[in-house]
């Protein structure tokens, strides 16, 4: 009789079940952890505890890669720790507490008109300030200018051009970050802005007499204001702010010809490029400096002998280009790929970022003229030793000899004064460099565009 078989050494494998559905398995993950905890030190959870303190990173904040609710009690904790001590005693300084109550008041708000000048020195279109003006409850629009805002009524190049930019999110006025793709990007200048009526000539301001009653009208809230100064293609504005002096008014002005050029430039289907370990061919695309208006990214010079009320020099002529928008696709998913491809095409359709809504009509990287307005600056022209100056009006100037007054801790700026670049400007909320700035988000070997230099004449 044979003998009985001994049990199989293990189960036959049922060729209807895939391989990888055989590791599958069915784990309680709380009772794990528990387990883990018990039989474990205090140190793995610590650590984990730490991280989730230390919550998602300022740069993938400002990036839209990571979304959070509470943007300023994020930025607020985040510039709080940032903060330099003891702080520069000769910075104009905006305490935390009203940076929180200036961003509060003005959010969501119809009556809101919050402005910031922010320090960018950005790799690839260099250094450059961005002067972003509170157009909604929810948004706002942004200008990049080469060398900051004028400050000297008597400089030989008063002129500054201002490149339209994207329509931003209203919480992107609370960044101070720094990455390796986007350089830092410190708060240079925050608070509000008020928009003045337009000068205009005598005949003029007789037929538009009317129109400029309602422009000056307590009913129409600032934002309204800039919304018709806006269409009207002349912004007349006062920045109220922490470091700029008192009675600080710019002109804003976009000729026809610009116009009509920004509007055409923004029609064209841009061409997309992969950044594939920086090629030299990409790069130098990328930082190419010619006048030609085939030029991507980069400063380019124009002429400005069309600006009405004069031509400017055309060193000043400078402008500041946003690099092309460029995404590493390498290793996405073609799911993802479409996504971002869509984003980017509404980004550009709308001329705003997810979140951000374009209500006044702004048109990408059109050029416009920005200048002092040196008569409601407080100065009078005078001729001295046969040439004509701007001299103060002690009357008006009276506040800007260093005297406290609440915001800046007595530390404004006074006439005349200049933007010296991300070397020796600061921060008025933390104290901090652009290059402090690096240090605290853990930048290393950041390479600045070199050629930038201050306007000191």
């Amino acid at each position: 009789m044979a003998a009985k078989r001994g049990p199989s050494p293990e189960l036959v494998a049922n060729p209807f079940i895939k391989k990888r559905n055989l590791e599958w398995n069915l784990e309680l993950s709380g009772a794990r952890r528990d387990s883990d905890e018990s039989s474990s030190s205090d140190e793995p959870d610590d650590q984990g505890q730490a991280s989730d303190d230390e919550g998602p990173g300022a740069p993938a904040v400002e990036a839209g890669k990571t979304k959070i609710e509470d943007h300023l009690g994020y930025f607020s904790e985040h510039l709080t720790k940032a903060i330099l001590s003891p702080f520069p005693p000769d910075i104009p300084r905006l305490p935390i507490e009203s940076y929180r109550r200036l961003y509060e008041t003005n959010s969501g708000s119809r009556k809101g008109a919050h402005f910031i000048v922010h320090q960018h020195d950005h790799p690839i279109a260099g250094t450059h300030y961005d002067l972003r003006l509170q157009i909604n409850e929810t948004s706002s629009a942004s200008w990049a200018i080469m060398y900051g805002l004028p400050g000297d009524p008597n400089s030989q190049r008063l002129n500054r051009n201002a490149t339209e930019t994207r329509i931003h999110c209203l919480w992107n006025h609370l960044i101070e970050t720094a990455s390796a793709s986007t350089g830092s990007l410190l708060i240079w200048d925050t608070g509000t802005y008020t928009i003045l009526p337009s000068r205009e000539s005598p005949k003029r301001a007789d037929t538009n007499s009317q129109s400029e009653d309602e422009d000056s009208s307590p009913e129409l809230t600032e934002q309204e204001k800039l919304h018709r100064a806006f269409q009207a293609r002349k912004i007349r504005i006062q920045l109220n702010g922490t470091r700029l002096p008192h009675n600080y008014v710019l002109n804003l002005r976009l000729t026809k010809d610009e116009d009509i050029a920004g509007r055409v430039k923004s029609r064209r289907t841009p061409t997309r490029r992969r950044r594939r370990g920086g090629s030299a061919r990409g790069r130098g695309a990328t930082r190419g400096r010619g006048r030609g208006r085939g030029k991507a990214a980069g400063p380019e010079t124009s002429s400005d002998s069309d600006l009405d009320g004069g031509a400017a020099d055309d060193d000043e002529s400078e402008i500041v280009n946003a690099p092309a928008e460029e995404a590493d696709l390498d290793g996405v998913s073609a799911m993802e790929r479409e996504i971002r491809e869509l984003e980017d095409e509404q980004v550009r359709r709308t001329n705003a970022y997810t979140g951000a809504t374009n209500s006044i009509g702004s048109v990408h990287q059109r050029r416009w003229y920005l200048s002092l307005d040196r008569e409601a600056c407080g100065f009078v022209k005078r001729r001295r030793a046969g040439r004509v100056v701007w001299e103060p009006q002690p009357e008006l100037h009276g506040k800007e000899t260093g005297q406290e007054d609440g915001a800046g801790g007595g530390n404004r700026l006074a006439f005349p004064f200049y933007v010296r670049g991300v070397e020796v400007e600061r921060s008025v909320v933390t104290g901090r460099t652009g290059a402090e700035v690096l240090k605290d988000e853990g930048v290393e070997g950041y390479v600045r565009r070199k050629g930038w230099r201050p306007i000191l004449n």
